[in-house]
């Protein structure tokens, strides 16, 4: 059995009145039990071009993980996306079915929770299986995205849309 953990501290020394200091822990396991740790990682490097993209605008969005057609549905899966360049100017949006959750610029990082078991109840005539993937699209500068995706089972994928 593995045991990955991950830890997260918040801290700031001006951001209130008095200085603060958020820790919190976890250890990653499968679903429905607190014995048996997620034994699978899938990591990659990939680098988003701008493809000269006029300054602001997006280029191509690619599929950094995808549903996988619900043969393994498993929500107990958690996903680390970084923004490798130093400039901060340099963002990528993130998306998950091309609703846009958030942006890391040059730096940033993010680690969430990610389940491909999700139900398509807004568009019930969507048999794309889509509705879980997880995109990123750069803008202003080409970006190196490392990715990872801690699992039990699920397939991640590093080409482009079509």
């Amino acid at each position: 059995m593995a045991t990955t953990t991950a830890t997260c501290t918040l801290s700031s020394a001006d951001i209130l009145s008095n200085a603060i200091s958020l820790s919190s822990t976890t250890t990653l396991y499968k679903d429905n039990t607190t014995s048996t740790g997620l034994e699978q990682l899938n990591y990659h490097r990939l680098l988003l071009t701008t493809n000269n993209a006029p300054t602001g605008t997006a280029a191509t969005q690619f599929d950094l993980i995808q549903d996988s057609a619900r043969m393994n549905a498993n929500p107990a899966n958690y996903v680390y996306i970084i923004n490798k360049n130093t400039d901060v100017t340099d963002y990528v949006k993130i998306s998950i079915n091309s609703e846009i959750i958030g942006s890391l610029y040059g730096g940033d990082w993010m680690f969430i929770p990610w389940s491909d078991a999700i139900t398509d109840t807004e568009d019930a005539g969507d048999q794309t299986g889509n509705d879980s993937t997880i995109e990123a699209q750069a803008f202003t500068h080409d970006c190196v995205v490392e990715y990872a995706l801690f699992h039990s089972g699920e397939l991640l994928v590093t080409s482009a849309d079509s």
